[in-house]
C-alpha cells in the first residue's frame, strides 16, 4: 500500500510506526458557520481512509477536531448577540447532523479546543522553557520561528518567502514578523480563559498539536487536512510539535484539494459557496458521494452546472440494473475479483476515482448477464454492493433509493425508474444519432404517461 507523502512529495509504502496500528488525525472544522460541501468533501475522503485501512486489517483510531474558538467565532458572537461558546455549540450540532445525513461515520475520537484549554496551557509553558516560544508584556505568547531550522520544511518555503507581505499589525509586539500566536490576550467581551499569562485564549495553530499529544502522544502516522491547511497551519504545527518532542510529529502527511466552482475558488465573497444542507435537498447523498470520489482526492474538484445531476443519473441506472437483478434472481454470494481489483486499486494512494471508475464496465457487464438470463450477476452486484459500501454506496435499498433519487431530481418530473432509464436511453441513443431507437424510446415513455423535452444542458421529463 502506497501513500502521498505531502512532507517528502512522493508517494511511500506506508509502514506504520506501530505494527498493525494506526493513529490517524485530520483537522476538523471551524464552526463558525454551517458545513459546505469542501467540509463535506475533506470528512468524507478521512472517514474513508480509515475505513480503508481498517479493510486492510489496521487497528485504526481517527481523531478530529472541532475548533471551537477563534475570531471568526467571536465576530459571529458579535453579529448575532449569541454567547461564543453557545454559538459553537449550535454550530456543532447542525454540522453533526449534516454529516450523518451524508452517511460520514463520526471519528474514534472526537476533539474540542475549549475541552482542552488545560492541555494548550501546559505545552505552550513548556515551550517557553525550551525557549521555543515568549510571552509579551500584554499577555499574548509568540512561538519564534528562527528557533526551529527547519521550519517550511512541508510548504517547501523559505522564511524570507513566508514573509513576504506580512507586516505586524497595531499592538502586535513580535520579535520577528514571521512569528505566530499561540496565546492571545483577551480583548474585552471576548470568551477567554485565566492562564500564567493573563486572561486570554489559545491561538489557532496550537489547539491540534496539543489535542494530537494528549490523544496519542509525541508521535502520530497519518496527520491530514486539506491543502489550504499546508501553509501556514501544518508548517506551525509541526514546528511547535517537534520543537516541544524532538521527534517527527507525523510520519505521513496527506492533504485534499480544493473545491472550484466553474473554474473559481468557492469562497463566501464570491457568494458561490455550497452549503451541504441545501444539495441534499437536491440530491441523494450517495450521489453527491459519487460526484466528489471520481476525482484523486489529492485533486481540485470543479463544480460545475452538471456534475451533481450527471452523478445521480449514473447511480440511478447503476441502481435500476440491481433492482432488476435482485428481483430476479434474489441475493447472492460475491465475486472476490471484483473486491480483489477495488483494493488494488485503493492501495494506490486511496484511488477512489480509480476505483468508481470501474463500476461502468462492471455494470456493463452485469446488464448483459441479466439478458442472457445468466444469473451470476447476482453475485457480482452482491460483491459490489459490500466493496463499495465503503466509499458510502449502494447501501440503499433499490426501490428506496430510485424513489428518493426521482422525488429530488427537477429534470425527473417524479418519473419512475423505468421512466428515468428510458429517458437516458434515449439520450445515448441520440448522441449515437440512432434516431430510430430515440424514437421508439420517445414512444414508450409517452405510453407511460410522460413526455421528455431536450435542451443543450440535456433533457427534462415530466407528466403529460
Amino acid at each position: 500500500m502506497r501513500i502521498y507523502n505531502s512532507l517528502t512529495r512522493r508517494k511511500e509504502e506506508f509502514v506504520p510506526l506501530e505494527e498493525g496500528k494506526v493513529k490517524m488525525y485530520a483537522c476538523g472544522i471551524t464552526v463558525s458557520g454551517e458545513a459546505h460541501i469542501g467540509h463535506g468533501y475533506q470528512a468524507l475522503i478521512y472517514d474513508i481512509m480509515r475505513k480503508f485501512l481498517e479493510k486492510q486489517g489496521y487497528e485504526v483510531t481517527y481523531a478530529r477536531n472541532y475548533t471551537d474558538v477563534d475570531d471568526k467565532i467571536i465576530a459571529k458572537s458579535r453579529e448575532t448577540g449569541i454567547p461564543a461558546d453557545e454559538y459553537a455549540a449550535m454550530m456543532i450540532e447542525k454540522i453533526n447532523a449534516v454529516m450523518r445525513e451524508m452517511e460520514i461515520d463520526d471519528p474514534t475520537i472526537w476533539l474540542k479546543a475549549t475541552e482542552n484549554i488545560g492541555n494548550i496551557i501546559t505545552f505552550i509553558s513548556k515551550l517557553i522553557e525550551k525557549g521555543h516560544a515568549y510571552a509579551t508584556p500584554c499577555g499574548d505568547v509568540y512561538f519564534s520561528v528562527s528557533s526551529f531550522k527547519r521550519y517550511g520544511a512541508l510548504s517547501n518555503r523559505s522564511v524570507e518567502d513566508m514573509l513576504d507581505g506580512v507586516r505586524v499589525e497595531n499592538g502586535e509586539e513580535k520579535e520577528n514578523p514571521a512569528d505566530f500566536a499561540l496565546w492571545k490576550a483577551a480583548k474585552e467581551g471576548e470568551i477567554s480563559w485565566d492562564s500564567p499569562w493573563g486572561k486570554g485564549r489559545p491561538g489557532w495553530h496550537i489547539e491540534c498539536s496539543a489535542m494530537n499529544m494528549a490523544a496519542f502522544g509525541d508521535c502520530i502516522d497519518i496527520h491530514g487536512g486539506g491543502r489550504d491547511l499546508i501553509f501556514p497551519h501544518h508548517e506551525n504545527e509541526i514546528a511547535q510539535t517537534e520543537s516541544l518532542t524532538g521527534k517527527q510529529f507525523a510520519k505521513y502527511w496527506t492533504h485534499n484539494g480544493l473545491i472550484k466552482v466553474n473554474g473559481q475558488k468557492m469562497s463566501k465573497s464570491l457568494g458561490n459557496s455550497y452549503l451541504l444542507e441545501d444539495l441534499l435537498k437536491k440530491y441523494t447523498a450517495e450521489a453527491i458521494k459519487f460526484a466528489l470520489l471520481q476525482n484523486n482526492y489529492r485533486n481540485d474538484i470543479n463544480i460545475t452546472d452538471d456534475l451533481f445531476p450527471e452523478a445521480e443519473r449514473h447511480l440511478t441506472e447503476f441502481y435500476t440494473t440491481i433492482k432488476a437483478v435482485e428481483d430476479k434472481f434474489g441475493k447472492s454470494g460475491g465475486n472476490p475479483l471484483i473486491d480483489g481489483k477495488f483494493d488494488k486499486d485503493m492501495s494506490e494512494d486511496f484511488n477512489t476515482a480509480l476505483a468508481l471508475s470501474e463500476l461502468f464496465p462492471l455494470f456493463k457487464g452485469i446488464a448483459k448477464k441479466l439478458a442472457a438470463g445468466d444469473a451470476s450477476c447476482a453475485a457480482d452486484v452482491a460483491q459490489i454492493r459490500k466493496t463499495y459500501s465503503l466509499l458510502g454506496l449502494f447501501k440503499r435499498d433499490a426501490d428506496e433509493y430510485l424513489k428518493e433519487a426521482a422525488a429530488k431530481d427537477p429534470a425527473s418530473g417524479g418519473a419512475t425508474a423505468e421512466v428515468q432509464k428510458l429517458a437516458e436511453e434515449r439520450w445515448q441513443a441520440k448522441l449515437a444519432r440512432n434516431w430510430a431507437a430515440a424514437d421508439a424510446l420517445r414512444a414508450r415513455i409517452n405510453e407511460l404517461g410522460y413526455e421528455v423535452k431536450d435542451s443543450k444542458e440535456g433533457y427534462t421529463i415530466s407528466k403529460k
